[in-house]
């Protein structure tokens, strides 16, 4: 079995905090999720996370104007610059201190940053290869307090940036001879934003407290003078001076004063405030958290901390409409390039939403499980995956899309399990509110809800190979509860554990169900035996998860000493066990009195999943790793980190001496004073504030493991959301059986002299897919009858392999198809002799061919509808046409999906 799984995807998280923004085409939406940043292409439905990550949680994300390169910057104010094009880091950069705002000049020159009370201008990275590719040009104060927002003009002369001290200062990119510096004040609270007018000077600002200062000035754009020539060259000669004493030169220095004298305003550039307008009603105080402005439609967005957003249009302050989107505050705001589509981020219950204001309709709405995942589960053909999280929400996602396309939320309380049933339609989960629910993916409806005569709380679940017996394990009494899935009727109430059930598993190839409870104990219970129990395995720990093999043969037990045990559970006797308390590696947390090496002592593996073909096993708890283990060899294969987030809990294995002071660790201290993210810290004797509300760090954690059905793919719910690492196949260099002879200079001449066997096996032999496929197609569909009869056994299974791959990316779908019939036609029954190895080809070979048949037979029924419409008008009008001729091309439509319809399920014969 292959190890180079690789990151390719996080779902269950759309949005955590930072800014969003379109890309330069205004179709895709670059939205950061902790870490990481995801793409989503809104006309493909699709979405991507980048296999890239910062250190810690992105505050803000910049794009070049060309749409190639990106800056992410991370709570420390570590930076990235990041091809959009390549997806992989070029630079890191390190500001020094928090970040707040990060914005590219319109030439795509320059770009500016916001920290502290300082904005900072940089030569933005060329398209020449440098050492260092963020260079200082200039430093500008002014501001008194933080700055928070930048904007600039059309041409890049100048830009402006709001601060916390309720001014905005407009800055001149250049030193231009009327305008260096200009303060402008007119608020009462924090500036949220600043715009500037469409090739103008004029400026808009708007404050927290939902106050809109519209700013005229006195001249345009191009009034705008240079420096005369000897001013310049003096202070470049003064500038030289400094930097000679400087190890690197640190560009040139800009003071604003707020208050100038006459001398210094005379000739200059001067601005006065035509209007001021309010969004709040009279009594109403709504806080103002964000707002985008669209130049070339002047359009006005402005999102507020009850979840309602505005539209106006300005410079007149027309209200267009009004909405609330959520019931938490609006942290981002993004138009895209036409004004169409306007893009909204809600951090506190990490919602996604692009809104069509014409058609007044979502073009996306996402929104991730609001506490964190506890289990999942895949589909029979590995396209769904299933989550259940603390909120009582169950999420269905698409693999390929990455997109959740139905939300049940009829728990009342927390999902502790799910499950597909085995012919991939239903859904069940059981839960914390004391039911276990059946749901149906065809019409997404709650057909059936399973509960025990005394109300307890479920804490697993499982459902038998037939799908006709679903059983849930309880907490509190005990006892396992046996159901029947097509009458809904409580089959049998099993007991004799003497602790809290905490894994169920039905064996894949016989009716026996194991269940592992916290009395040390996993019973194995027979159900064609009147649910006796059929045996009691015996362990030194309390057991916390049990898995069946695919083949049914082995019982994996976790138990809570950290060891792994293997069972032949049909003689009871324990065949082997892995001691992997040392391989979870857990951190030690901020809070923590002991060392991370003392607190892996009481660590153990929460999850355990079997992989595809059996011969591994997956194992992950509360830790940052999880471990891919032999099961033969019964030892460590590779271990996957899958998060280097330090704005987790429980990530480094030793304390910062840094954040440790004499009165203990700085984590104890609730910073901040009512701001964005702080705590509001009353005075001395004012009764205000949330006492309950207190700042902490999220702990890393895996809640659950499970490998796709095909084998390609293995999925696990995180503190981060749900990660996908999928085998790159594409890069690696994997031949099989190589000869000497075979290269493909002689690969091509053997398939030119139309041995089309002979190539195919040397193609498969040096396992690069671009060749394999060049020959694959070189063979003449005539011929393919012929080739499928003479070729060998062993390489049946990896022409299945790449036929479900192909079937993915390539157009030839009818082609392709007919090699499929012809492979599974002529070696059925010698497959059927090694089904259980080969399930994980097939189901993959199955996805494929599914995704192809819902989409085509979509495709046929709709021109079978268009043709049928067509025909009833022109025969309405009276136009002639023969009765034969219709119903030929209808019979020939109905065939074509009929014959895709045999040729997906041809592959059931291993089921």
């Amino acid at each position: 079995m292959k190890f180079a799984y690789r990151f390719s995807g996080l779902l269950g998280t759309v949005y955590r905090r930072g800014n969003l923004s379109f890309t330069r085409d205004g179709s895709a939406l670059v939205s950061p999720v902790g870490n990481r940043i995801s793409v989503f292409d809104l006309k493909n439905n699709k979405c991507e996370t980048f296999p890239l990550a910062t250190r810690l949680n992105i505050v803000c994300v910049g794009l070049s104007p060309d749409g190639s390169l990106a800056i992410l910057i991370d709570e420390e104010g570590a930076a990235l610059l990041v091809s959009l094009i390549g997806k992989c880091v070029i630079h890191h950069f390190y500001f020094h201190k928090p970040v707040h705002s990060v914005s590219f000049s319109p030439d795509g020159k320059k770009f500016v940053i916001t920290k502290d009370n300082v904005a900072l201008m940089y030569h933005a990275p060329g398209r020449t290869r440098e050492f260092n590719a963020f260079v200082l040009d200039k430093t500008y104060y002014g501001p008194y307090d933080e700055t928070t927002c930048i904007d600039w003009t059309d041409d890049s002369k100048c830009f402006a940036v709001g601060s916390k001290d309720m001014s905005t200062w407009v800055f001149g990119a250049e030193r231009w001879a009327n305008l260096i510096y200009y303060s402008l004040g007119g608020h009462k609270d924090i500036i949220v934003a600043c715009f500037f007018e469409e090739n103008s000077l004029d400026l808009y600002t708007i404050s927290q407290d939902a106050a809109l200062c519209v700013w005229q000035c006195d001249t345009e754009l191009d009034g705008l003078k240079p420096m005369p020539p000897k001013d310049a060259a003096r202070e470049k000669n003064a500038a030289k001076n400094d930097e000679e004493f400087l190890e690197e030169p640190k560009g040139e220095e800009i003071h604003g004063k707020a208050n100038p004298n006459e001398r210094e305003t005379r000739d200059k550039v001067k601005y006065s405030r035509v209007a001021k307008y309010f969004f709040n009603k009279e009594g109403d105080f709504n806080n103002l958290t964000s707002a985008a402005y669209h130049k070339k439609t002047h359009l006005l967005v402005t999102g507020f901390a009850s979840g309602i957003f505005h539209l106006h249009e300005l410079p007149d302050f027309n209200l267009i409409h009004s909405l609330s989107i959520s019931d938490q505050r609006i942290a981002s705001i993004s138009i895209n390039c036409t004004g169409d589509w306007i893009a909204f981020g809600c951090s506190g219950l990490g919602q996604l939403l692009v809104w069509e204001w014409q058609s007044e309709s979502y073009v996306l709405k996402q929104q991730g499980h609001f506490n964190s995942m506890v289990s999942l589960a895949y589909s029979p053909d590995g396209q769904y995956i299933v989550t259940g999280g603390e909120d009582g929400k169950v999420k269905v996602w698409n693999t390929s899309s990455s997109f959740c396309f139905v939300t049940f939320t009829e728990h009342t309380s927390g999902v502790t399990a799910v499950t597909f049933t085995s012919n991939g339609y239903v859904i069940l989960s059981a839960s914390l509110d004391g039911t276990v629910r059946a749901f149906d993916l065809h019409r997404y409806r709650n057909f059936r809800t399973f509960t025990s005569p005394r109300p307890s709380q479920f804490s697993c679940l499982a459902v038998d190979c037939s799908g006709e017996i679903v059983s849930a394990g309880s907490q509190d009494s005990f006892e396992i509860f046996i159901w029947s899935m097509q009458s809904g009727r409580l089959l049998d109430v099993l007991s004799g554990h003497e602790g809290p059930i905490s894994s169920l598993s039905f064996n894949p190839m016989k009716c026996v169900l194991a269940s592992g409870s916290w009395d040390k104990t996993v019973k194995l219970w027979d159900m064609l035996d009147s649910w006796r129990t059929k045996e009691t395995l015996i362990l030194n720990s309390d057991v916390l998860v049990v898995a069946f093999r695919p083949d049914g043969k082995e019982l994996a037990v976790a138990a809570l000493n950290g060891q792994i045990t293997f069972w032949d559970h049909e003689n009871a006797v324990q065949t082997g066990s892995i001691e992997g308390r040392h391989d979870l590696q857990t951190g030690r947390k901020e809070l923590d009195k002991i060392t991370a090496k003392q607190a892996a002592k009481g660590k153990s593996f929460t999850t355990l999943c079997y992989s595809a073909d059996g011969q591994s096993i997956l194992a992950g708890g509360l830790s940052k790793f999880v471990c891919i283990y032999n099961v033969k060899e019964q030892i460590l294969m590779k271990k996957f980190e899958i998060s280097c987030n330090f704005s987790l809990d429980a990530m480094e294995e030793y304390l910062d001496r840094r954040k440790m002071t004499e009165f203990g660790s700085m984590a104890l201290i609730d910073e901040g004073a009512g701001g964005e993210d702080g705590v509001a810290i009353p005075l001395p004797g004012v009764k205000t504030g949330d006492m309950s509300y207190r700042h902490f760090k999220p702990e890393i954690r895996v809640t659950c493991l499970r490998f796709s059905p095909t084998g390609r793919s293995w999925a696990a719910t995180t503190t981060e959301g749900l990660l996908i690492y999928s085998l790159d196949s594409g890069l690696i260099f994997d031949p099989f059986e190589l000869d000497i002879d075979v290269t493909p200079s002689n690969i091509r001449k053997t398939l030119h002299q139309k041995e089309y066997t002979v190539a195919i096996i040397m193609a498969f032999k040096l396992n690069e897919k671009k060749l394999i496929q060049e020959v694959m197609e070189a063979v003449p569909s005539n011929e393919v009858d012929v080739v499928c009869s003479s070729l060998p056994d062993l390489y049946v299974e990896k022409v299945l392999e790449f036929l479900a791959s192909a079937f993915e990316i390539s157009c030839h779908l009818e082609f392709y198809l007919i090699w499929a019939h012809k492979l599974l036609m002529l070696h059925g029954q010698k497959l059927k002799t090694r089904s259980v190895k080969l399930l994980p080809v097939i189901q993959f070979l199955q996805k494929s061919m599914q995704r192809h048949f819902e989409d085509v037979s979509k495709l046929c029924e709709w021109n079978i509808y268009n043709i049928k419409y067509a025909l009833a008008i022109s025969q309405q009008r009276g136009m002639k046409r023969l009765a034969e001729e219709t119903s030929v091309d209808e019979d020939d439509l109905d065939s074509d999906s009929d014959y895709l319809m045999q040729e997906v399920h041809k592959d059931n014969f291993s089921s």
